[in-house]
């Protein structure tokens, strides 16, 4: 009996101290019950994991904030509070267009996508600037009232630099209603712009607004600043000169100035270059910018053309001319009595200076020997 119980007392463990380590449930960490704040139960904010700093002998109350009162100078001066930007009622931005009230239910508004847009009190019907704004005009609401335009525009009184009426084309005959309203605008210094859809009026609107603070050379021609682009955009000026031909005429010559001094021969041993563009290089070099008109060789002296009208008389006329009017006639003699008339008297004027010349001569030449003949008498 004692070696059968042998075994049983070996299979049972030493009783020893253990250490238990509780594991929550899923329900105690996902569906909490308690308060208790742990590792597998943490607490759904900053302030409450933190609440028990709280009750430590490490923590003291916050100072009380300062009272908004009137900053003092440390001279004693109190300087008055100024009030901040008012963000509850902002002023209309710079960066939207400006839509008068009397444009509320236009279809226009609805194809103004790219820029932003506001109703306010404005004079113009859209307001797309500092300086700039814009007038909407349809044809067929001018054809019902045409002196709408006239007192819309006397109402800006010349306030904008840049005052645009935006016609809708909106009517099949526009040649006399769009000629007035040209009229009407050319007037008043105003900018006509047609738009045949409303799509392409709101475009409009949206360019001009964009393009505000934009410089003019955004639609000058950029132009490359190496030579050959330089060179190849002042020699295809000169008519029939292509690209072809300046890159010829530059690895042939080097340069510009080696190209104006070139002759014709040295410009005709170019590959490409024929007859017509040489003597169209030479000329554009080598012609006077200012041209000299020549005087006619055969013109007739002033006098003799005098003699010739006082002298002249009416020839045989032929049945044809006796059929011409009496006004014509009249116009022709009349052109002629002034001209001869207008010869007539600047020559008179002429021989008049010269005869007081001719007098002043002779007094002076009589002055002269009377003093010669004095002079012999006062000497005896």
């Amino acid at each position: 009996m004692e070696d059968a119980g042998e075994p049983e007392n070996r299979r049972q463990p030493p009783q020893t101290s253990s250490f238990h380590i509780e594991i929550p449930s899923y329900e105690e960490v996902v569906q909490p019950t308690t308060t208790n704040h742990s590792l597998f139960n943490p607490s759904s904010s900053f302030s409450q994991a933190f609440n028990f700093v709280k009750n430590s002998e490490f923590y003291s109350a916050p100072a009380p904030p300062r009272s908004q009162s009137p900053s003092a100078d440390p001279r004693g001066v109190v300087q008055p509070e100024v009030p901040p930007a008012s963000a509850s009622a902002p002023g209309p931005s710079r960066n939207c267009i400006l839509v008068s009230h009397r444009q509320k239910g236009n279809p226009l508004l609805k194809h103004i996508r790219n820029v932003r847009w506001a109703f306010a009190d404005i004079v113009c019907d859209y307001m797309l600037g500092q300086s700039s704004c814009a007038l909407y005009l349809s044809l067929r609401y001018h054809l019902l009232h045409p002196d709408y335009l006239y007192f819309r525009i006397r109402e800006l009184q010349k306030k904008f630099k840049l005052s645009v009426v935006l016609c809708h084309v909106d009517v099949e005959d526009v040649v006399k209603p769009l000629l007035e309203v040209t009229k009407t605008a050319l007037l008043h210094d105003c900018t006509l712009l047609c738009g045949w859809s409303l799509e392409e009026c709101g475009r409009y609107l949206e360019t001009i607004k964009v393009y505000e603070n934009k410089p003019a050379d955004l639609i000058q021609g950029q132009m490359d600043m190496d030579y050959l682009s330089r060179l190849n955009h002042a020699l295809t000026t000169v008519r029939h000169v292509n690209k072809t031909d300046v890159v010829t005429l530059g690895s042939t010559f080097g340069s510009l100035s080696h190209v104006m001094d070139a002759s014709m021969e040295d410009l005709a041993r170019c590959p490409g270059i024929g007859e017509r563009k040489v003597k169209r290089l030479y000329d554009t070099f080598h012609e006077p910018f200012k041209r000299v008109v020549p005087a006619p060789s055969n013109a007739m002296p002033v006098k003799n053309l005098i003699d010739h009208l006082s002298d002249s008389k009416p020839t045989s006329v032929s049945e044809d001319e006796k059929e011409v009017p009496d006004a014509r006639k009249r116009r022709n003699t009349d052109s002629e009595t002034s001209v001869r008339s207008a010869l007539q008297a600047a020559f008179a004027k002429y021989s008049v200076k010269n005869k007081k010349g001719e007098q002043r001569k002779e007094e002076e030449k009589n002055s002269v020997a009377k003093k010669q003949d004095d002079s012999p008498e006062m000497a005896t």
